[in-house]
């Protein structure tokens, strides 16, 4: 499996966390199942070699599209190939659905729709060019421009709740959310309201995915016990820390961390 980061262009940086992209030979008779986290941000994905479907609850397979929108998502999802495939996503900033595609993140929360229903008539084009690049070089250089094309028309909403938002993210989850109504001059309903627009989640919620995502990004220090992780990333408690895991990612936390789980650890 080969999995590989790529920090966007500076001007893209508000609303592009980085882009990836996900490549694995599958070998025969051997389906490759992997299950995504609850996250705190969306991503634009676009299957350029093979195609993911889902699995329901009943391990029942459900159709996937091939480019499209994983919303922000407080669930974990499965998906299953049978085949060699290549992935290529842009991890997104919650506040560019508003900005850049002109939805509120609450009006997608934990769906995945299709490229033809967050983009309409730009969607087939843009498909096409992505699956037709040469290489992810080239797959980075065409999204590039045409979410700058975006970030020209795009208008900015409530700076103050996306620079709050970024924070979060950017210390791990850690923070009280009465406080940081209160750096915004605002009472806790408002804060609440105008946050949950731009991420599609409660502070509170966000908050305690974005702390669980942190968790798993301490998975690669094997050194360390779990009560150790579940302290340095703001837990007050193990009972916590497992009470969260298991409902963002549907394990208990010593079996994700023993490398045995379908999530592989790409952090």
């Amino acid at each position: 499996m080969n999995y590989q980061t790529f920090a966007p262009p500076a001007h893209l940086a508000p609303y592009v966390r980085f882009f990836w992209t996900l490549e694995c030979e599958v070998p025969a008779g051997m389906p490759y199942v992997h299950r995504c986290m609850a996250d705190g941000c969306p991503e634009l994905l676009f299957h350029y070699k093979g195609k993911f479907d889902k699995l329901n609850g009943d391990n029942q397979v459900e159709n996937c599209f091939s480019s499209g929108l994983q919303a922000q998502s407080r669930h974990f999802k499965r998906f299953i190939i049978k085949r060699d495939f290549g992935l290529f996503g842009v991890y997104l900033y919650p506040n560019a659905l508003l900005e850049l595609f002109h939805f509120a993140a609450t009006d997608l929360t934990n769906g995945m729709p299709d490229l033809q229903t967050v983009l309409g008539i730009e969607a087939d084009m843009l498909e096409e060019q992505m699956m037709l690049a040469t290489d992810n070089k080239q797959r980075i250089n065409i999204i590039s421009r045409f979410l700058e094309m975006k970030v020209a028309k795009a208008k900015t909403v409530r700076p103050e709740i996306t620079q709050t938002i970024r924070h979060i993210i950017a210390s791990k989850g850690i923070h009280n959310v009465e406080t940081l109504a209160g750096k915004q001059f605002l009472s806790l309903r408002q804060f609440e309201r105008q946050f949950k627009t731009l991420s599609g989640f409660s502070p509170k919620l966000f908050t305690r995915i974005i702390r669980f995502q942190s968790a798993i990004a301490e998975a690669k220090n094997q050194s360390r016990s779990l009560t150790q992780i579940a302290y340095d990333c703001g837990y007050y408690d193990q009972s916590h820390f497992i009470h969260d895991f298991r409902e963002f990612s549907g394990y208990h936390p010593k079996h994700y961390f023993s490398g045995k789980s379908e999530a592989p650890i790409l952090y």
